[in-house]
């Protein structure tokens, strides 16, 4: 457990396990805490980085809004803090939109990513969900305190008291419509979108994005030949919703399955040619 004074930040964070690093990122009202058991499974054979990302968990918040460029850059400057190679970087929701502008921004201190349940327009989120996040603010707090956002953040924030807040800037943050189509077009980092089959956007939102990386478009051919050229890859998770996929197995399990093999848009399967009989 340590701190790191790192781009106007003093951002906390923990290392667990051994091996190639990897930087896992929390959902928006957690901390590092919401990866449960999932942590163990990621910390098998990794060296996990846990950040509690600005405002979020043993983090205090700093004058500036919640950003997720900003909260991009706080990453990239903790990954040069540290002297990491070229981590991983694995997130959830609020976490998997700054995974995706690590990416973006700094494409040149990752291996990988993993963006979990992070859509790329607001326009994709079901209209129902759009109208909840508009109710999101400070005068939210009375009626959350009996929720396990409230609870963790009164146990370990620096400052309880600034719940109501964190409230008022996720509220901004989620009122302001973006759009990351051409951003994402261009991303250069081996990328695994990853969602729920019952998400905040739906399925074929993230299909969408998986086309803008080159995914999609062709049959995958025997050797793997027809894969997107930037070795991206699609997960759509069975059974799960937005608010349960980061406890399930299956999310370290897919996680860790596309980063742990060879780039995807490299010949992965030893099949006989089509014109030639197996023998």
């Amino acid at each position: 457990m340590a701190y790191a004074d790192v781009n106007g930040i003093n951002l906390y964070y923990e290392i667990h396990g051994a091996g190639r690093p990897l930087v896992l990122l929390h959902g928006g009202l957690g901390s590092g805490e919401m990866f449960g058991e999932n942590l163990d499974r990621f910390a098998a054979n990794h060296q996990v980085i846990l950040p509690d990302l600005q405002g979020h968990g043993r983090t205090a918040d700093v004058d500036r809004p919640l950003d997720y460029a900003t909260m991009g850059d706080d990453i990239a400057a903790l990954i040069a803090h540290l002297g990491l190679e070229k981590p991983d970087v694995v997130g959830y929701s609020l976490g998997g939109g700054v995974a995706l502008q690590v990416a973006i921004r700094h494409p040149e201190t990752v291996s990988k990513v993993v963006a979990g349940s992070a859509g790329i327009r607001r326009g994709a989120i079901y209209p129902e969900i759009l109208e909840q996040q508009l109710q999101v603010s400070g005068a939210s707090a009375e009626f959350m305190k009996d929720t396990p956002m409230y609870e963790l953040y009164q146990r370990v924030a620096p400052h309880p008291e600034h719940f109501p807040r964190l409230l008022d800037k996720i509220g901004e943050t989620m009122a302001k419509d973006y759009d990351l189509t051409e951003e994402v077009r261009g991303l250069q980092v081996p990328t695994l979108v990853m969602a729920a089959d019952a998400d905040m956007c739906p399925p074929s939102h993230f299909v969408e994005v998986f086309a803008l990386l080159d995914g999609g478009q062709r049959d995958g051919g025997w050797m793997g030949e027809g894969r997107p050229k930037g070795g991206h890859a699609l997960a759509i998770l069975p059974g799960l919703t937005h608010y349960n996929v980061v406890d399930s197995p299956l999310f370290a399990a897919t996680a860790l399955a596309f980063l742990d093999q060879p780039a995807l848009d490299q010949p992965v399967l030893d099949q006989p040619a089509l014109d030639q009989p197996a023998q």
